[in-house]
């Protein structure tokens, strides 16, 4: 798609302190690939994604096998961060109350009880949800108003969580017994599904040489969760030009198999499309790309490279594709390349 002009509403021009406080943070992202790459190696890409949903106020969804670093490198994030860290194991007998905390009978000291409420590890400004499908539907439930409203309710009462509030799940695609897949509804909350692949070799000999030595590097903290508030705001306000929105929502579009607009290849291959919360996750993480990269107007080829983290859990193949070995991370691509 081609355009030769790109129109913004004037009241969307950035101000100086926006083009200021855009220029520190893509030194900031200099900053923090460079802590993290202690003791991360590779995973750039990786990095990258976590790093736009955090800014983007969205949250993200790993998936790779056992052993690939998810949790060091989540944990690393937010100490580089300065932020509060807490990991959720999920397993099949995981409660509510496990997630979000319970009332807990307490002495006052002067001779009476009275219930005190304990908070759970869900009061964190970076959660760890590791394999989120293995636990129960009602657990998964209250992790999911924790993600899409920021609160908690607990025995009828609701408590806020401190922005900012930033949830990384991760999946197991290796092992499925015993598992609850996560449906549709909840997928579509994860702004990312981030695609966490195997280092190269000599990425591999690295990792062996850093992490089997005496003690692993400390990392500094480089930034407040104040300031990280600071910066999701300013991300919000980077101008997305009139054919942005347009392409952004032809794109989402056309991966619904009964739009006409959708492409006669598509159509046999996927059962269900996205829907309108992937054009505003593709206009967000492209708003995040474009400030990171350093750029003050959204571009084409922002949007470009965050479609695939974006789409592929939002699109669901039929069996045709899958007696194929097509995808939907294929179809996505297909569809960028095309479009």
């Amino acid at each position: 798609m081609e355009h030769s002009v790109a129109t913004v509403s004037p009241d969307a021009q950035l101000g100086n302190d926006d083009v200021q406080a855009i220029d520190e943070l893509r030194k900031f992202y200099d900053q923090l690939t460079a802590e993290l790459g202690k003791v991360i190696v590779g995973q750039e890409k990786v990095i990258e994604q976590l790093t736009l949903c955090l800014f983007a106020r969205g949250h993200g969804l790993l998936m790779g096998v056992p052993g690939l670093a998810k949790t060091l490198l989540v944990s690393s994030l937010s100490q580089a961060l300065d932020l509060s860290f807490s990991r959720i194991q999920f397993t099949p007998d995981l409660m509510p109350m496990d997630i979000t905390g319970t009332d807990i009978l307490q002495d006052t000291g002067d001779g009476r009880r009275q219930f005190e409420f304990v908070k759970g590890p869900v009061f964190a400004n970076i959660v760890l949800a590791d394999e989120i499908n293995r636990a129960p539907s009602k657990t998964q439930a209250a992790m999911l108003e924790a993600m899409q409203e920021h609160r908690v309710t607990v025995v009828g009462r609701t408590f806020k969580l401190d922005p900012p509030f930033f949830v990384l799940a991760t999946q197991n695609p290796v092992e499925q017994e015993g598992t609850y897949p996560l449906p549709e509804a909840q997928l579509d909350r994860f702004m990312f599904l981030i695609q966490v692949d195997y280092p190269d070799r000599d990425q591999e000999i690295q990792i062996a040489r850093t992490t089997t030595g005496v003690k692993m590097p400390d990392l500094q903290h480089l930034i407040t969760g104040e300031r990280v508030i600071a910066f999701q705001d300013v991300i919000r306000r980077v101008p997305v030009p009139d054919h942005i929105y347009e392409y952004c929502v032809d794109l989402v579009r056309k991966t619904r198999p009964d739009d006409p607009s959708a492409p006669d290849w598509l159509k046999p291959m996927v059962s269900w499309g996205a829907g309108p919360r992937a054009v505003q996750y593709l206009v967000l993480g492209g708003k995040a790309l474009a400030a990171l990269r350093g750029s003050y107007m959204v571009r084409l080829e922002d949007i470009e490279d965050v479609a695939e983290p974006v789409l592929t859990h939002r699109v669901l193949t039929t069996f045709n594709a899958e007696s194929e070995g097509i995808t939907s991370r294929d179809i996505v691509r297909r569809l960028v390349e095309k479009s």
